[in-house]
């Protein structure tokens, strides 16, 4: 019995972690692969005509490679997701643009949050102590919040945020709603961009992140980031006066 129980056990834990191994294997061979490569605006220009004419010609089917095409780069952590968000503006305009990049980020995300909290969450949280637990109940308390600020303000690599939530407790249904708006304005912003990239190929100009990010646009980030922190402020304030 004993022996039967430890096979359980072990088949359980191979189980939960096989998502990972996938992930992190699929994450490797893109490198190796060089995928990440080729999300460059160069890409885009050299390829202009024939990605114009494809969706064109078939805008929904277009529209379901990008967005797969975007959710799984997200989920194996590729660099580039600005550059596949401008693109979005520039195949696909300023509406289904942005709708199309919500989704999909939103997607690629959740996989990788899912995938993070069922094999290494529980684990983390056990053998971390009291310390995380700590940090976890006062992160879970103003997720919401704080989940935003991390969105709006693109401090830290996307995938960094994808994974801290799933080791500090966060619900699945906060995480998801939390990512779908604290995305939407640098995806506005970006997707604008996109819009008028095909102007600044027929001028025979550059495109660079630096010249989309201009001080106002990060103060409008930063605006938005410090009204999301509101709720936290007022429970604080709420406390001591409570106190």
């Amino acid at each position: 019995m004993p022996q039967a129980a430890n096979a359980g056990r072990k088949a359980s834990i191979a189980k939960r972690f096989l998502p990972l191994a996938v992930l992190l294997g699929a994450i490797g061979t893109a490198f190796a692969l060089g995928l990440h490569e080729h999300l460059s605006i160069d890409t885009l220009r050299e390829h202009r005509a024939v990605l114009n004419a494809f969706v064109a010609d078939n805008a929904l089917l277009a529209g379901l490679a990008f967005i797969a095409v975007y959710a799984l780069s997200t989920a194996l952590s590729l660099p580039g997701g600005v550059i596949l968000t401008v693109a979005g503006g520039f195949l696909f305009g300023v509406t289904f643009g942005v709708a199309y990049v919500l989704v999909a980020a939103t997607l690629g995300a959740t996989a990788v949050f899912l995938i993070a909290r069922s094999a290494l969450g529980s684990a983390l949280r056990d053998r971390a102590g009291p310390f995380l637990q700590r940090m976890e109940e006062g992160f879970r308390e103003n997720a919401l919040s704080y989940l935003l600020v991390l969105r709006l303000i693109p401090l830290f690599p996307f995938f960094i945020v994808n994974l801290v939530p799933a080791f500090l407790g966060v619900s699945l249904r906060t995480y998801v709603f939390a990512t779908f708006v604290g995305i939407i304005p640098g995806t506005v912003v970006f997707i604008l961009a996109g819009a008028g990239l095909g102007s600044v190929f027929d001028q025979g100009g550059d495109f660079t992140v630096g010249s989309v990010l201009t001080p106002e646009i990060i103060a409008g980030l930063v605006g938005l980031s410090l009204l999301s922190l509101l709720p936290v402020a007022y429970k604080r304030f709420k406390a001591k006066r409570a106190a």
